[in-house]
């Protein structure tokens, strides 16, 4: 045990130079995966990046690698060296790729420490605009009634959508059509042309959408009602209270990355969290902060045990898997 932690400390040490030296960390930029293409996440991230790399004294640069649903992003996040210069942001995939992958190469728990959550997205119910009905009493009625011949879309295997899907007909016991996709941004033209019936999305993605009223919003999948779609009941007040569903997204750093570095950039996440303008925008992009109590690595850690725990059973039952 103590050659093990003797080892872990030269680890350390050998991983950030600067803390080995007692110099200031850090001391140069710093480097934010997004395990996906540019979109609505990268928003969220530029916004809170900005901010964390001013405390910080050293820029955040965002860098997007994409592909197989977000696993090759953090196949190269856990890769990096363990001093903080890269670390990785990333959503409830990082809960949901262990069950749906069955041949992953890396493991969230055991190569990665977390840092921190930033946000959590609602999810929300939204049909073509000449669906027949405006409630999610009378979509969960053409879901059960219409089986096989609803199109429900999603936007790729692990994705947030397809995961409300499941949880959706698991909740009703039905089986519809699911047709997938790459990206929201290929749904809403077969949402809004009616070639596609219904669509589970975060708000961060589907807000313009609801907005401008081309599509028809059912319910939020969230506690509360939210300030930028105030005519979205939750779907407790529609009827549905256990159906709670948010996408959380949370920074992550490579296994043994140092505590300190940890703390440092926890507590920088937590400035730009609390700054108003960083409030604002992403009100303004349909979700919020998380707050202070539950932002720490270690409720960040228990998150993802819980959300693993949670999935797993769901994403088995479906039998839907990407390899």
């Amino acid at each position: 045990m103590f050659r093990r932690t003797l080892l872990a400390a030269a680890a350390a040490a050998l991983a950030s130079p600067a803390l080995a030296q007692g110099q200031a960390w850090p001391t140069q930029p710093i480097t934010m995966i997004i395990p996906f293409a540019p979109g609505p996440i990268d928003g969220v991230a530029r916004t809170i990046g900005e901010v964390m790399g001013r405390d910080l004294g050293q820029p955040i640069v965002i860098e997007n690698i994409p592909g197989a649903g977000g696993t090759i992003g953090v196949g190269r996040a856990a890769q990096a060296r363990p001093d903080g210069y890269r670390i990785l942001m990333h959503n409830i995939g990082m809960s949901t790729a262990p069950t749906l992958y069955r041949r992953l190469a890396w493991d969230p728990v055991r190569d990665f420490e977390p840092i921190g959550i930033m946000n959590r997205n609602p999810m929300v119910w939204i049909g073509r605009p000449n669906f027949p009905g405006n409630t999610l009493a009378d979509m969960t009625e053409f879901m059960r009634s219409g089986g096989a011949r609803v199109n429900l879309a999603h936007a790729g295997l692990g994705s947030s959508s397809q995961l409300c899907a499941m949880l959706m007909q698991a909740a009703l016991r039905v089986q519809v059509t699911t047709v997938p996709f790459r990206s929201s941004g290929e749904v809403f033209p077969e949402l809004n042309s009616g070639r596609i019936d219904l669509y589970c999305d975060q708000t961060t993605s589907a807000l313009g959408q609801v907005q401008g009223r081309s599509v028809k919003a059912f319910a939020l999948a969230a506690p509360q009602r939210l300030p930028t779609m105030p005519e979205v009941p939750t779907t407790a007040e529609a009827g549905m209270p256990d159906f709670q569903l948010s996408i959380w997204q949370a920074l992550f750093a490579p296994a043994g990355t140092p505590r300190p570095v940890i703390d440092r950039l926890n507590r920088a996440l937590r400035v730009a969290l609390a700054d108003p303008r960083v409030v604002q925008r992403l009100n303004e992009l349909g979700t919020a902060p998380e707050p202070a109590a539950t932002g720490t690595p270690e409720a960040l850690r228990d998150l993802l045990a819980s959300e693993v725990a949670r999935w797993r059973p769901i994403i088995q039952a479906a039998g839907e898997f990407a390899d």
